[in-house]
């Protein structure tokens, strides 16, 4: 009987005691440094770098640094100016007309440019020819990868009094003289359609993406209820994509007053300058050609702001009605 009770109570490899726990195993083991983590600290790190550390040149905002050779200096050694490179451009004669352009434009390709890509893939979706559909999106992804430099020639050359698309004009007696489009009066279409068709395909893809994530069961679902088409893409694709088409519009919102300096530049002249200089444009011709450090750097701090409160106001709208937001 002691014998089988003490086999009974005959230590398993998994009972521990305290005699029989090594001092070593106490020890805690230090954390190697893997690889993802190593990836993680040098991202944090070039953010840091290049992201935050330049934000301290905001402080050229509230200085007169204007005319300073060296940017450093500007920010270090020039007197405080308060508010006044934001009150110098408040009451600049050409605010009204670059503040019309760029929220203009902006708001245009709100309009015209942010449902272009949802509207696209949502046909490509309902493509049943596999082969069709992939050669569409290749043949849309492909003015994205071009610099506005490249794709910005060769409009110009299609547009141009004996290019294409005046002689195609010509020819069919929808105008007798050929159309200047370099005129102030075409600069606005010319931006929307270039940009339209250059990003058309490649913001499409986030979309497509969404659209194929969703459940198959939910339209096999609706053609057993007899739903068509479009049916089925006003009562499933689009409820289900609507969380990302939120996140996109209040994204773009927040960048109301940001046009892309390269698009812009890339078209525009003296003779459309009327209506073709925006906010990036003007930055760029006070801040790089003239040397207006503080005046700029008052403008460009001046977008932030827009952009940061539009950012939080479309992310409260966005919450109160569909319950979804950035944040």
């Amino acid at each position: 009987m002691n014998k089988n009770m003490r086999m009974f109570h005959k230590k398993t490899p998994y009972e521990l005691t305290l005699d029989s726990i090594s001092p070593l195993a106490t020890k805690h083991k230090k954390k190697k440094l893997t690889r993802s983590s190593m990836q993680l600290a040098i991202m944090v790190f070039f953010i840091f770098i290049f992201a935050y550390l330049p934000m301290f040149g905001l402080i050229l905002a509230f200085k007169k640094g204007d005319g300073y050779l060296n940017i450093m200096d500007a920010i270090f050694n020039s007197p405080w100016a308060g508010f006044d490179n934001f009150k110098h451009f408040f009451e600049d004669p050409d605010f009204a007309n670059v503040m019309l352009n760029t929220l203009g434009l902006n708001s245009l390709q709100l309009l015209i440019n942010f449902p272009a890509p949802i509207i696209f893939a949502i046909l490509l979706s309902e493509l049943p020819w596999k082969k069709i559909r992939k050669t569409m999106q290749t043949i849309t992804y492909f003015p994205y990868f071009l610099s506005w430099i490249t794709y910005g020639g060769i409009i110009l050359t299609l547009i141009n009094s004996d290019g294409i698309v005046n002689t195609i004009l010509l020819k069919t007696g929808i105008v007798n003289t050929p159309v200047e489009f370099g005129e102030a009066k075409w600069f606005w279409p010319l931006i929307i359609i270039t940009s339209l068709l250059k990003g058309l395909g490649w913001g499409s893809i986030i979309y497509v993406a969404a659209i194929a994530g969703i459940d198959p069961q939910l339209y096999e679902a609706a053609n057993m209820d007899g739903a068509n088409r479009f049916h089925k893409i006003f009562h499933i694709t689009i409820p289900c994509i609507a969380p990302t088409i939120v996140l996109f519009f209040i994204l773009s919102v927040s960048g109301i007053l940001n046009n892309g300096f390269d698009h812009i530049w890339t078209f525009q002249t003296q003779i459309n300058l009327s209506r073709s200089e925006v906010l990036d444009t003007f930055i760029y011709k006070y801040g790089a050609v003239e040397q207006m450090y503080s005046y700029t750097t008052a403008v460009g701090f001046f977008k932030s702001v827009v952009a940061i409160v539009l950012l939080g106001v479309g992310n409260f709208v966005a919450k109160k009605t569909t319950g979804s937001g950035v944040i």
